[in-house]
Order: C-alpha cells, then sequence, then structure tokens
C-alpha cells in the first residue's frame, strides 16, 4: 500500500504532465515564437518554419487552439482567410519559454559535456 502524500504527488503532477506534453514539442515553442511576432495565416507559419510538414503544423494549431492558447479566425473570402494568434494565455507562456531558451543557451556546454561524460563511461561498460 503506497502512502497518501504519494497519491497527493500524482494527483499534482498528472496536470502538469499532461500540458507539458501539450507544450513541450519543437514545433508548439516554434509556432509560439512565430505567433508571438503577429497573427500569421497557416501558410504563413509554414513557410517560416521550413521544416514542418502540413499535417503536423495542423495538428499542432488544432491543439494549442484547444487548450486555449491560439484563437483560429476565419474570415469569409474566396478561398477563406484563417488566421492564427496567440490568446492572453498564450502570450503569458512566452516568458517561461524565452527563460528555458536563455536556460538552454548558457547550459549548452555543460550538457555537451555532460552527454560526452555519460558517453565515456557507457564505452568503457
Amino acid at each position: 500500500m503506497k502512502p497518501s502524500h504519494i497519491n497527493e504527488i500524482g494527483e499534482v503532477c498528472r496536470p502538469v504532465g499532461q500540458l507539458l506534453a501539450a507544450i513541450g514539442s519543437k514545433w508548439v515553442v516554434l509556432v509560439l515564437i512565430r505567433l508571438s511576432e503577429r497573427p500569421k495565416r497557416f501558410s504563413e507559419l509554414k513557410r517560416e518554419i521550413g521544416t514542418i510538414s502540413q499535417k503536423v503544423l495542423t495538428s499542432v494549431l488544432r491543439d494549442l487552439e484547444r487548450n486555449g492558447i491560439v484563437d483560429r479566425t476565419v474570415t469569409p473570402s474566396i478561398p477563406p482567410r484563417v488566421d492564427y494568434q496567440l490568446t492572453e494565455l498564450g502570450e503569458s507562456l512566452l516568458e517561461p519559454i524565452h527563460a528555458l531558451g536563455v536556460w538552454a543557451v548558457e547550459n549548452e556546454n555543460k550538457v555537451a559535456e555532460a552527454q560526452a561524460r555519460y558517453e565515456q563511461k557507457a564505452e568503457m561498460a
């Protein structure tokens, strides 16, 4: 039988894990950075990101919309114009993403050194 505090930790961690799964991919981060500049059309996002497939971009945008991070606006025209922009919630996500980016740049060498040490130990074993 597990102690009750273990169950409580699991209950707290579950939504955090789900949220990180929803916003933690490289594609999500790239889309958010692009949309931080201004609202953009799908084709603009695809062109600017470059290596993302249409299917993946569509999926990322749908998930972000579902999670309240991005708004999708359809303007009736021929063809219909569809724009994506960050919501207030999406805007609030930019600061922690920026902080994570700063951390990654500042610690890139330390991480590379740790990886090299790990690989060296693995080769010796």
